[in-house]
């Protein structure tokens, strides 16, 4: 499990250490780290590290303190290092010392540089980078190395408004921070380095790979189609009836022991899986053990009976799509209903349910929403927010954006409805499948790399996704996390 920790956390953590360590301690672990790392990137892009050429962006806080130390110590390998000071007269005295003692030089351009390091701004800060800084980032065309975050960047909601750093890698102290995959597309790869911080299990959280693998339901030697989960799927429409098909498709290939579709879309749904047991509404589906309805059933009448059907029901129900429409007017028939609920919105759906937008805190505002609704909620982006009415919330980046495409969401409700479907709890539920779609979708933009040679990765549809999502379950039950394809 990877915990996630915010600004304030991380200080409360460092207090003790700094009271009771000698001073500089822990700017000096995190320092070896930062130029570790830098030294490291520099030898994966240039071959090298002694000779090569390193700029420091340093602002006025600790994470400018770090970058002069870790200055100073590239220095001292044979890197020529050069710090811009953006605020000369509060630069930190002990790490300017170090660097000039080392033989590093200060400058107000930053020269020609194979790497830069970015501590302008650290934990402490808050909003875009100031004009000054932002004109110096923007001329940039080295790789940068962001020293905790990258400056500009909110450490507890990952949100941008204005000027920002974009990171080839970051350096993340003591533990992660909620901006390492909130904004994990700002942040680029992340490395931890310990500095002896002391953490309890935080309020927002990540499944490694390895963990939604062993969540993953496999059948035993007693179970029948039954004991691994019934799941019914109302989706679909005249109008709409690829909805049913990616739906119903991706339960079946999530491993469900029995799909039963319950809706205007069977001829099509039985035409490319003859396994799904049809039936003309959710009244004569039959027992199941979990429901999803929603995509594209329309937000007419019949629409509207459908949705009060399933959710008049004793048993979980993932309600997506359009059935979110509908809810966004009927509110009544989800607000803490008995059994437990899953509402999988976008940004656009969570808003009209709302009338808020869920930015810039995502994770607060589907926190509010599960309390308020009594529900569980899954906030669709490229880095999922999930969380329960007790305020537990788990967040998964996608690694990339080719799930961002036209049906990926009807098969996101598909996947998650089978493993409600086995008994999961929605939360862990609902992170478990977002995982597996993701890695799905990068599994898809890879089709073809390996044969061809080719690293290009191309667009994909969400048939592709559904296509991979077999594949992705497997590498999510047989393999370590290490190898597992992020994009």
């Amino acid at each position: 499990m990877r915990h996630y920790y915010t600004a304030q956390q991380i200080k409360a953590a460092e207090a003790p250490l700094l009271a009771s360590l000698p001073d500089g301690t822990l700017m000096g672990r995190a320092a070896y780290g930062l130029a570790r790392v830098a030294a490291d990137e520099l030898r994966a892009r240039t071959g090298g590290v002694a000779g090569r050429r390193v700029t420091l962006l340093v602002g006025s806080g600790d994470n400018g303190g770090d970058a002069l130390w870790a200055g100073a110590l590239l220095r001292r390998r044979g890197v020529a290092v050069t710090a811009m000071l953006l605020d000369p007269a509060r630069a930190h005295a002990a790490g300017l010392a170090a660097l000039r003692a080392a033989g590093g030089r200060v400058s107000a351009d930053p020269g020609s540089a194979d790497l830069v390091l970015d501590g302008i701004v650290g934990i402490s800060g808050k909003g875009p980078l100031r004009p000054t800084a932002a004109a110096i980032v923007a001329e940039l065309d080295a790789p940068i190395v962001a020293v905790d975050l990258p400056s500009g960047v909110d450490p507890d909601t990952g949100a941008v408004d204005g000027p920002a750093v974009t990171a080839a890698v970051t350096v993340a102290f003591g533990a992660l921070k909620p901006v390492h995959a909130l904004a994990a597309a700002r942040c680029g790869r992340v490395e931890l380095v310990p500095i002896g911080l002391t953490l309890p299990e935080a309020d927002l959280q990540a499944l490694d790979p390895w963990e939604v693998g062993r969540l993953w339901p496999v059948p035993h030697a007693a179970d029948d189609k039954y004991s691994q989960g019934v799941v019914g799927v109302v989706a679909g429409s005249g109008r709409y009836p690829g909805a049913a098909v990616l739906s119903a498709g991706a339960a079946v290939t999530a491993t469900a022991g029995m799909v039963r579709y319950a809706g205007r879309g069977a001829a099509e749904v039985l035409n490319h899986w003859p396994e799904v047991v049809a039936a003309p509404s959710p009244a004569e589906a039959g027992r199941v053990q979990a429901w999803v309805v929603g995509p594209g059933i329309g937000t007419d009448d019949a629409a509207l009976e459908e949705l009060r059907t399933v959710l008049a029901s004793d048993v979980p129900v993932l309600v997506d799509a359009d059935g979110l429409n509908l809810l966004a007017e009927h509110p009544d028939l989800v607000r803490h209903r008995a059994a437990p609920t899953l509402l999988t919105p976008h940004a656009g759906e969570f808003e009209r349910i709302t009338s808020v937008a869920p930015t810039p805190d995502r994770v607060a505002a589907t926190r509010a929403l599960a309390a308020e609704w009594g529900v569980t909620v899954l906030l669709k982006g490229r880095a999922t927010v999930i969380a329960d009415p007790t305020g537990r919330a788990y967040v998964n980046d996608a690694g990339s954006s080719w799930a961002a495409t036209a049906g990926s969401g009807d098969v996101l409700s598909g996947i998650i409805g089978a493993l409600l479907a086995t008994g999961l709890e929605p939360a862990p539920a609902a992170a478990a499948g977002a995982r597996a779609h993701s890695l799905a979708a990068n599994l898809g933009a890879r089709e073809g790399s390996d044969e061809t040679g080719d690293d290009g990765l191309a667009p994909i549809s969400a048939s592709t996704l559904l296509a991979h999502l077999r594949s992705a379950i497997r590498i999510l039950r047989v393999f370590p996390s290490s190898h597992v394809p992020e994009s």
